[in-house]
């Protein structure tokens, strides 16, 4: 295996090449989880690995919580499925809590004024109701309790790893939150090594060839845990060593790549480049810092083959969405086309005409 197969066979496990779902449910599952900070993005990479479906179609199964959008593993927004809520939020909040307390220190969020916000949250949210951040940050003054310099953040990150609130039905355009015992009232609860087994075999399915570190990065459990749900995965596995680096990946899904020229549209935050340590195998160290700036935040980005090579973005008024493409250098006709086509594709997922327009990235820009 070579540096460049390991895209290849990592835009294929992550449905992106050969999608087999059919639900934005079912794709999550697989996936295991799917970062989500960027809502509107985030619904664009079910959109991705779905075919067939709308954003009308995502935000109904949102709505439906079939899909919940919390926080988990990391300290980020994720979309997780409803079976899954449970046992991953079990598994992964202490650690994202213990990464949290510097912050709340300093923002003086003690546990008494945690508990003060869950009993407000349980009072306000009960009986299947839902509250947009504004309508909140009311109730929190309404109780004497800050939320100015991002404590109202805070305040309901902690409820969410707490599993006392997590994503609600969309409010015309507003996001909500509702109580996660009345959007998902199953739970799924699995002992701890069924739960690191069941994360650790979810990853490197669905976006391997990965390695341990890599897995650590992406769960945010510790090293040690990481480590013990790999091998009580590993005989399903295979790995081979690159350099110094050891990949997983499941047999059954490697596969010959997809004929060229395979081109994406990647949203911002995607898990083909987030969920990785090392993104060499598909982002040229050259073009790192136009994809990713320094302080984290992911761009959307074309891919051509399996590599980032350029990045887009998008304006939306009323019913036309402007597409903006910043290739990193000049592509061939054929190339030209079939990005011009993954456009019409993401139009046509919103339900509206585009704009296309392309300005060039200077090849040494940072």
């Amino acid at each position: 295996m070579t540096i460049p197969e390991i895209s290849t066979l990592r835009i294929q496990n992550q449905q992106i090449e050969g999608p087999v779902f059919q639900t934005a449910k079912d794709l999550i599952a697989w996936m295991g989880a799917l970062q989500a900070q960027d809502y509107a993005m985030a619904k664009w990479a079910i959109g991705q690995r779905v075919p067939g479906t709308t954003n009308q179609s995502v935000e109904e199964a949102y709505n439906a919580g079939e899909i919940i959008r919390t926080h988990m593993m990391r300290p980020t927004w994720h979309f997780v499925s409803a079976d899954d809520i449970y046992w991953m939020l079990e598994l992964t909040a202490p650690r994202v809590k213990q990464v949290l307390k510097s912050r709340d220190r300093q923002l003086e969020l003690t546990e008494t004024i945690f508990s003060k916000s869950r009993d407000m949250l349980e009072r306000m949210l009960s009986n299947c109701l839902s509250m947009t951040r504004e309508e909140l940050t009311q109730e929190y003054a309404n109780i004497h309790v800050a939320t100015d310099e991002n404590r109202l953040s805070h305040l309901i990150m902690r409820a969410e790893l707490d599993g006392i609130v997590c994503s609600g039905p969309m409010r015309k355009k507003k996001l909500t939150y509702s109580l996660l015992e009345d959007r998902v009232p199953a739970k799924t609860i699995l002992s701890r090594d069924e739960a690191v087994a069941t994360l650790a075999g979810r990853y490197f399915r669905s976006h391997g060839p990965a390695t341990l570190r890599d897995f650590v990065w992406w769960s945010g459990l510790s090293v040690t845990d990481a480590r013990e749900g790999l091998e009580m995965i590993r005989p399903a596995f295979l790995r081979e060593t690159i350099a110094t680096e050891t990949y997983w990946f499941a047999d059954s899904l490697s596969s010959l790549p997809a004929p060229a020229p395979s081109v994406h549209l990647l949203p911002a935050y995607d898990e083909f480049l987030i969920a990785y340590t090392d993104r060499a195998a598909a982002l040229a160290t050259v073009h790192t810092r136009k994809a990713i700036s320094t302080n984290g935040i992911f761009q959307p980005i074309i891919v051509v083959n399996g590599q980032v090579e350029g990045l887009w973005r998008r304006t939306t008024v009323k019913d036309l969405v402007k597409i903006e493409l910043n290739p990193f250098h000049l592509h061939n006709p054929l190339t030209t086309l079939a990005i011009e086509t993954e456009a019409a594709r993401y139009g046509a997922f919103l339900y509206k005409r585009i704009l296309l327009s392309t300005r060039q990235l200077p090849e040494t820009s940072l």
